[in-house]
Formats: structure tokens, C-alpha cells, sequence
């Protein structure tokens, strides 16, 4: 086997390069805690595991310019092009990660905590403590439902048989479709993520409002924070398997967006 690879270097560096580049902007892989070491271990064995199905017949070894030596101008622009399929492949997972937190912003303020901005180390943004909340919750749903062996088998070894630069440039309308299909849903799938508890704290602050209209004399500004708080507490804990089975159904659209481009744009078949 180490002679193969050695015959084949090209192929598993182009293979190392877009492994690395999925890692590096893929949802949990690419934040900072995880060492640089591990990243780059992770992406030498993504690629010797799929090595053997990219020297296959019509895999990358017959790619233009992969007879033209490791220092040639059409050798380096094939190795750019795999890093650009690696980042687009962890980009959209990014975006579709992002309805989780975009969730707990929405109905952050609206139940008081829109001041509690702290920085998320697996979003590496800043973010409300209910969106870093829910974007935990959406991690390990990713680990649970066995999305990290879907993202490599699928995300990496289905796109290296049936997708290669050539066919990512000349089906470039696709990959413009997915990213923008992926920016709407974004929106969408929060919206729905949040809405029970969204709409519960409207009607709150509704019953809140005319109860300050009937009785005048009760502080409203101190009593309102706390029953709003206590409700979409106690909203988060029955409503939790309602957004776990969401945010399952969120990832497994999002490996579906990304078959339908492995499907459309290279003609291959998603394993």
C-alpha cells in the first residue's frame, strides 16, 4: 500500500487538500480547541481511505494535468480547485449548523437575555447563551446521529467519485443554487426551530401588557423579566425532542443538498 501511495503521490495530495479544507471550515472540526495536529492527522487518514477509489478508472488520476509533474502550473491549479470543493463542502455544513444559533437569537431578547452575548468557542462568534445553547445541542445531535461518519463517507469519499474541479467550474449555477438554497433555509428552519417558544413569549408579553393595563400598580418592569424567563425555561424542557428531531431533520437536509450537487453537477451516484 505505501508503495501505491508513493506511485500516486499527486493523487492523495490532491486528496489531503480538500480534506483539510473541509476540516478547517466544517462545523466543529474547525474551531481552535481542536490542535492543528489532530486536523492534519484527520486529513492524511481521510485520504489514504479514499485514495483507492480516486486512482480507480476515470477517478482523479485521469484529471488534465496530473501528467504534467508536481511542479507544474496545471498540477497547482488542480490542488487550488480541490481545496475550493473541501470549502465549499464545510461552508454549507457551516450554514447549515448556523439555524441553531440563529434559533436562540431570535427569542433571546424576547425573553431577556439579549445582552448575554458571550463568545462561543464552536461558533467562534459571539453569541447569546441560548444560542450557544442550542448550537451545543445541534453538535451533539451532529454526534449522535452519526453525521461526522456521514460528512467523511458521504461528504468526502461520494465528492471524490463522482466530483472534481473540471465539473464543479462548468456546473458552477449549481453550486451557486445549493449556497443560496442553503442562506434561506437558514432563516426558515431557525424560524421553525424557535417558533413554540418564540410565539409562547409573545402572548406573554401580550398577558403581561393587559395585566398592567388592569392593575396599574403592579411593577410590570420587574415582574415581566422574571416570568419571562420562567416560561421559556420551562418551554425549553418540553419542547426539547420537538428540536432535537428539528435540527436532525436540518442536517439530514443539508447531506441531501449536497447529493443533489454530487448528483447534478458530476453525474455521480451519493454512497
Amino acid at each position: 500500500m505505501l508503495d501505491e501511495l508513493l506511485q500516486n503521490a499527486p493523487v492523495f495530495l490532491l486528496l489531503f487538500a480538500r480534506a483539510i479544507a473541509m476540516i478547517e471550515t466544517a462545523p466543529l472540526l474547525s474551531s481552535d480547541s481542536i490542535p492543528q495536529a489532530a486536523k492534519i492527522s484527520l486529513a492524511l487518514f481521510a485520504a489514504f481511505a479514499v485514495h483507492p477509489s480516486a486512482i480507480s478508472v476515470g477517478g482523479m488520476a485521469s484529471l488534465p494535468g496530473m501528467t504534467a509533474g508536481l511542479f507544474s502550473m496545471e498540477y497547482a491549479l488542480l490542488l487550488v480547485g480541490e481545496a475550493v470543493i473541501g470549502i465549499i463542502i464545510g461552508f454549507f455544513m457551516t450554514i447549515v449548523f448556523a439555524a441553531a444559533s440563529s434559533a436562540g437569537q431570535f427569542f433571546s431578547l424576547q425573553m431577556g437575555f439579549g445582552a448575554s452575548e458571550t463568545f462561543d468557542p464552536l461558533a467562534q462568534i459571539e453569541n447569546p447563551l441560548l444560542g450557544q445553547f442550542l448550537n451545543m445541542t445541534a453538535m451533539l445531535t451532529f454526534l449522535l446521529t452519526g453525521g461526522m461518519q456521514t460528512m467523511f463517507l458521504g461528504g468526502l469519499a461520494a465528492s471524490v467519485k463522482s466530483l472534481n474541479i473540471i465539473e464543479l467550474t462548468q456546473g458552477r449555477e449549481n453550486v451557486l443554487s445549493m449556497l443560496l438554497g442553503g442562506l434561506s433555509r437558514l432563516f426558515i428552519n431557525a424560524m421553525v426551530i424557535s417558533l413554540p417558544i418564540l410565539g409562547t413569549l409573545l402572548l406573554t408579553s401580550i398577558a403581561t401588557g393587559l395585566i398592567s393595563k388592569a392593575a396599574p400598580q403592579i411593577n410590570i418592569l420587574s415582574e415581566g423579566f422574571p416570568i419571562s424567563i420562567s416560561v421559556a425555561f420551562i418551554l425549553i424542557m418540553a419542547t426539547m425532542p420537538f428540536m432535537v428531531e428539528a435540527l436532525g431533520r436540518v442536517l439530514e437536509g443539508g447531506f441531501r443538498a449536497l447529493q443533489d450537487l454530487y448528483i447534478n453537477t458530476g453525474g455521480g451516484i451519493y454512497e
